[in-house]
Formats: C-alpha cells, structure tokens, sequence
C-alpha cells in the first residue's frame, strides 16, 4: 500500500462525488472525532475573537461558518454561510449581505476569503456594513517556502499565485485558490490600497507550520496522539522566528478608518 493511500482517512472520503453542502456537514463531523483537529480550531478561533477588543460587547460576524464551533468562544457572533447548513444563523452571500450601514464592529473568517468568488464585491460589501473603526480579521493560507510545498503537492484546492483575484465557476466549498490571499495582500498590495484606500491593513503575520499537518486535516489520519498537541505547539513556537519561510497559515488584520 503506498504511504499516501495509507494516510488517507478511510471514513472521510467525501470530497469526490458529492455537493459542498454534504462536504461541510461531514466538516462538522469531523471536527468532533478528531481532538487534534479540534484544538487547532479553538486556537484560532480564540485568535480571531483576541483581535476583536471587547469582543463580547460587539457586534461580531462570522463568514462562511460552516461546521465550525465559533459560539463555544465568541458566543454573541453570529455565524453564517452562503449553504443552507445546520446551526448556522444567517444564510447569505459575502457579497450581499443583509446588514444595515455601519452596523457590524467585525467579520471574521477562517479559510473563507480565497473561496469568495469576486473578493473586490466583498471588500465594498463589508465597508458598508463595517462601523468606523471596524475589522475584518481571517486566517488563511500563507505563500511560505513550507506552506506552498504543501498545499501545491498535499492539498486539493488550487495554490496558483499567478492567477487574478477571481475565482472560476465552482460551488463555494470545493472551488478555492488558496493563494488569493497572498496575490491580494503581498503581490496586489498596491492595487488593494489604491481601491480600498478605507481599509487599512493592520497587521499580516505568518504562523502554525506544522499543527494542521499533525491533525491530518479533513481528509488525512491524525498523525500524532492528541496528548502531543501542547508540544507540537510549543515546538512551533521556538520556530516562530522562522514563520515567513515555514508558516502555512497568515493572519490579516483589516480595519476601516474615516
């Protein structure tokens, strides 16, 4: 048997076959069976609610929810997705969305901007919606040495980072280009500024280069015990200062200014 085939988690073969509405009802799923997995969520949903000040007092948004636990740590977000998914509050498209002016103190997305077909609708959808001084804050993929090895040769979404900031037809789970953020925030950076000039970024940094292998994701084994997953983050910790080469997932930090 070749060392892939074997990785492969036998009752996660849900990818092929079937809608995105069934691949992210198996996510939620997944997310409970796998302890490593699921602790790597809490961390970074525990990083997106840390970047909102007075998180609890706010209005806070969570785009493209999907099987995700978001209320076990911000529990005022709303959560919301463009499927008809269980336990999701509000069903809406990222570009549309059914916010009054100035109403909402932040969004917050894990792995969602590089799924959004036309990101540029997004950006003046979430400026309206945004209060002066509101954030969007997300983790998504990095363009590290480390990260683009892994998601070019081990990840079934695309990794291409010479193509434009839209996405080809597809539904909104299983097509993505996981390099969109990179092309917009380093390699578009320019062009960003010039067309949102209201949406400041505040911060970008590149982090967790080897949790998410360790937890085997949605598709592969869990590669290590769940006991090994304090470590395995401490580890990362003494490589922080390594995370612009071997980082496979980015903060970004944007905030709308007068």
């Amino acid at each position: 048997m070749k060392l892939f085939d074997w990785l492969k988690c036998p009752k996660n073969k849900f990818a092929e076959g079937q809608d995105d509405r069934a691949v992210t009802i198996a996510h939620a799923r997944i997310l409970q069976e796998k302890p490593f997995l699921k602790k790597l969520y809490t961390d970074f949903y525990k990083e997106l609610k840390n970047a909102v000040s007075d998180s609890d007092k706010k209005t806070i948004v969570e785009l493209g929810s999907g099987g995700g636990f978001i209320k076990q740590i911000i529990p005022n977000a709303i959560t919301s997705d463009v499927l008809d998914v269980p336990n999701v509050d509000k069903i809406f498209s990222a570009c549309r969305m059914p916010f009054a002016d100035s109403s909402v103190d932040a969004f917050v997305m894990f792995d969602v901007l590089h799924h959004i077909p036309q990101p540029k609708e997004f950006f003046r959808e979430a400026l309206r919606c945004l209060k002066i001084d509101g954030q969007i804050v997300m983790i998504e993929p990095a363009n590290t040495l480390w990260g683009r090895f892994i998601y070019k040769n081990f990840h079934h979404e695309s990794f291409d980072t010479k193509a434009s900031w839209n996405l080809g037809a597809g539904g909104p789970v299983l097509n993505g280009n996981g390099a969109i953020p990179w092309i917009i925030f380093y390699r578009d950076r320019k062009i960003f500024e010039s067309e949102f000039p209201t949406l400041k970024i505040v911060l970008m940094h590149c982090h967790t280069p080897l949790r998410y292998l360790f937890s085997g994701g949605f598709t592969l084994r869990q590669l290590a015990p769940s006991w090994m997953y304090g470590f395995i983050k401490g580890f990362e910790i003494v490589l922080s200062p390594l995370n612009g080469m071997i980082g496979m997932f980015q903060t970004v930090e944007l905030k709308k200014i007068g």
